[in-house]
Formats: C-alpha cells, structure tokens, sequence
C-alpha cells in the first residue's frame, strides 16, 4: 500500500497523518513537502527501537544541530523527572520556539516528548514518530500528551497538537506478539464506538491484522485513526462527544494502576478486560442487549484475547481498582463516570454511577 495522507483540522491547527510501509526513506521530502522547519531539534528515542531504525531516522533528518535522548520507555518513568530531563536539554543548548523535538517510540515516549514540548518556552515544534501499533492507532491522534502521578494516570498534562505525524509499518516487525495485541485494543475500541462495518471486518481478519498481513494492517491503521480524526475535530478538548474514546478506559486505567503499572498488564491489555467490563456492565443495566454483548465477547474468545478480570484481580483488589475509579478525570461530582454501549456503534457518555452499584458488580466479576 503506498503513501496514505490524514489532515486533521482542530481549532486551532491543522497537520498531516503520513501511513505506509518504509517510508522513513521520505523523511526529508515529508518535511519539506509540508513546510516543517526548525534549526535544531532533539530527538527522543525509546531504547527499545531497533537502532537501524533510529539511525535511518537520523540520517534522513536535514543535516541540522541534532541531539539525542535515549528515553528509557516504562509507566514508571512517564514522570516529572523525565520531563526535567528533556527540559534541561532543551534549555542547556538554548532552544528557541522555532525548534523542535522529535519523538521516536511508543505512547509513552509520544506523551513525554509531546509534554515537554508544549511546556518549554510555552510550546515548540513538535514531530511524532510513533513506533507501536497502540501509538500509531491511538495517541499519536489528538493532541492528549502527559504523565502518571502516585494519585493516578495521565493526570498532569496539556492539550498540544503535533506538526506532523508518521506511522510506518516497518517498526511493526520489530514488535512481539504481546505488542500488536496492545495496539489491538484501541483499534478495536474504535470500532465498538463508531464503525459497525468496521468491527465486522475486524471479527472476520483479526487474526491476520494481528499477523501485520498487508494490507489488512495498513486497512486497519487508516480506519481506526480515521474514526478517532472525526472524533478529535468534532471535540478537541474533551467537552463532550470526546469522552466516547474512554469507552473501556475508566475500568482499564484503574487495572493498570492497581498493578503499578507492572509488565503483568499492559495499556492494550487493560483495555482490553475494560472493553468486556464496560459493556458487561452496559448488559446488566439493560442497555445493551444480549446479542450485541455476545458478539463482542466472541470476537474476545475467537482471538484468544484476555477478556476476565478475575484471572488478573482478586476480591482483595476490589477497594484498590474502586478508589483509582473514584480519581478518574472525567469525574466532576463523588459519582463515576462511564462510558457504555446502547449497541456496537453507539456508546452512551452521560452516565454517572454510584459506588455502591459498581462494586457490587465488580465483587461478581472478581469471583
């Protein structure tokens, strides 16, 4: 499949989504071609990146002032202190607002660099590369960057739209199995939330999308960051129609932190289990039928996806999982939050839920 161009247009800004296999090639002309200039620029590269791939990068880039910062990739280090690392460079080799910082690797390393971006001298140039399939169908789209606190995930953080974002397949082959499972997970909440036809076309080639067969893959990528592209420039700050892309997520985030974002459960893989919670849930309060909730846990089953809390969490996790619900952003009042399913395309986001009744639930599915 060749070169494939998304525009996304939010209030304010508009830049291009480039997808296709090996074009890093391209670099230079994709620069130019959409008029991204900057003197200096310091690229951020997750350590786990291939160094061939880094290095292509490298060397396709205008022969300008480059550094590099080999960004050590984890939950635990989406942090402050990874933040004033960036910084520091930044201000050490005086920067200006005409520069720019380049990320290269997954969501973590995209929110970082996006973070410090937007922070130094109140927002430089910022190009994001991402390097997994759970960056490139998810957030490398929007604008979202930030990092984890003790009281929670994604908390500190600001809206700060890149100037350019290029997906290409090729960092896809480096990646284990484990990886592509965790990009599945938003692609596939893409299409529960807004494309019925694309969530028939997921449940007959799922098992080769998650094989990176082209052009399924490619198919994939472009649908799920076209359905998020609608989403993001009806909604960019997350006011309204936004918070249907948090479908699975207020169960998944409070998975992952009742872990401590340990390698025991991955992003993708919490929202995965928060997909089947989500609309379990949807189910039990009668607003998503039985047959709509089959197909879902089906598709779960047919892929050998992880899909039961309980062989994650016990009974003795439940107050835990409850009190990181209670800080979910989204919550305005001492209610939760939830984004749920009338039927797979249409998602439901005023609901507000007492405690009481989502623990109820949670105790049985913990059993």
């Amino acid at each position: 499949m060749s070169l494939i161009k998304l525009q996304i247009k939010t209030g304010n800004q508009k830049y291009p989504i480039f997808i296709g296999y090996n074009i890093l090639n391209k670099l230079k002309l994709i620069l130019k071609k959409n008029l991204v200039n900057f003197n200096k620029c310091l690229v951020v590269a997750d350590k786990n990146v291939p160094k061939k791939l880094i290095n292509k990068i490298l060397n396709s880039l205008p022969k300008k002032k480059i550094s590099v910062y080999y960004f050590n990739s984890s939950e635990k280090n989406k942090s402050q202190k990874s933040i004033n690392n960036i910084l520091s460079i930044l201000l050490s080799k005086n920067f200006n607002r005409n520069d720019c910082v380049i990320s290269i690797g997954g969501g973590i390393t995209g929110d970082v660099s996006g973070f410090a971006a937007s922070m130094f001298k109140r927002g430089l140039k910022f190009i994001n590369i991402p390097t997994t399939l759970l960056s490139q169908v998810d957030s490398s789209i929007g604008g979202k960057t930030g990092i984890n606190s003790k009281y929670g995930k994604n908390l500190i953080g600001a809206f700060y739209q890149p100037s350019l974002v290029i997906s290409d397949i090729i960092f896809l082959k480096s990646l284990p199995k484990r990886e592509i499972v965790c990009g599945y997970g938003e692609i596939l909440k893409h299409a529960i939330i807004a494309d019925r036809k694309f969530f028939s076309f997921l449940d007959k080639n799922g098992s080769q999308v998650l094989n990176l067969k082209s052009p399924l893959i490619e198919k994939a990528i472009f649908k799920s960051c076209s359905i998020k592209k609608k989403i993001v420039e009806a909604d960019e700050k997350e006011i309204g129609l936004r918070k249907i892309l948090n479908f699975g997520h207020t169960f998944a985030h409070a998975y992952e932190a009742t872990l401590g974002y340990s390698k025991k459960l991955n992003h993708g893989e919490a929202v995965i289990l928060g997909i089947k919670t989500a609309a379990k849930f949807s189910l039990l309060n009668n607003i998503l039928d039985i047959k709509e909730f089959n197909l879902i846990e089906n598709h779960l089953n047919k892929l050998n996806l992880p899909k039961n809390i309980n062989k994650f969490f016990s009974i003795k996790h439940l107050n835990k999982i409850l009190s990181f619900m209670k800080k979910d952003k989204k919550n305005n009042t001492h209610k939760i939050n939830l984004v749920l399913l009338k039927k797979i395309g249409s998602p439901i986001y005023k609901l507000q839920f007492n405690e009481k009744n989502i623990s109820l639930f949670l105790k049985k599915e913990l059993i």
